[in-house]
């Protein structure tokens, strides 16, 4: 049996991952490609369960290192019952956000050091990685848009982290693209969502031809 292969959609708030993941999904299955949909953190009950917790969060919220390993303990899960499953099975995993969302927000913009998040997902998910990372950049004026006609003003409590918190957050994602060129797909964002979908099929041209 083929083994399956694993995309991740990363990039800040409201950059178009889920928009994009779901016309990816559909675009392989139109392929005859079986297409698993999921998201971080998340994807499996105890994840989402997790996921509840971190996005609103009991008390006065979570200091940055339990932040950190609630999202690991919830990949751990999501990878263990979920992705690794799917794709020994020969299903095509496309998550919205994987690790690198973490090396980004806890990691870089929340101060913890790219090492500590590795550490911690080497040791809860045997340091998996996608085969392509999708990362969707669009400009603060566009996301700014979007966000507002999705939340109506609502966020949740990583989402409404000031401008500079989320500034470092690109910046991250950025310098990990830039570290990893074979890993990652840049994609500008920008324009309708069939225009940025055209874009994401072109990145995955090499997967689809090693079918």
């Amino acid at each position: 049996m083929t083994h399956g292969r694993f995309i991740a959609l990363e990039g800040g708030e409201g950059a178009g991952k889920s928009t994009q993941a779901r016309l990816l999904g559909a675009a392989l299955e139109q392929r005859g490609i079986t297409a698993d949909l999921t998201r971080e953190p998340g994807g499996t009950p105890g994840a989402e369960a997790i996921r509840q917790l971190l996005l609103d969060p009991p008390g006065e919220g979570w200091g940055a290192e339990a932040e950190a390993l609630l999202f690991a303990a919830a990949r751990s899960d999501h990878v263990a019952r979920r992705i690794l499953p799917a794709l020994e099975a020969g299903t095509w995993v496309i998550s919205d956000r994987f690790l690198d969302s973490s090396r980004a927000y806890q990691g870089g913009a929340g101060g913890l050091g790219d090492k500590a998040i590795c550490d911690l997902h080497q040791f809860g998910s045997d340091g998996l990685r996608p085969d392509l990372t999708i990362l969707l950049e669009a400009d603060e004026d566009a996301v700014a848009r979007r966000l507002a006609e999705r939340d109506g003003g609502a966020t949740d409590a990583i989402g409404g982290r000031d401008a500079a918190y989320h500034r470092a957050v690109a910046d991250a994602f950025r310098s990990f693209a830039i570290a990893d060129p074979a890993g990652f797909a840049v994609i500008d964002g920008s324009g309708d969502p069939d225009q940025v979908h055209s874009r994401i099929m072109a990145a995955i041209t090499p997967l689809l031809e090693q079918l």
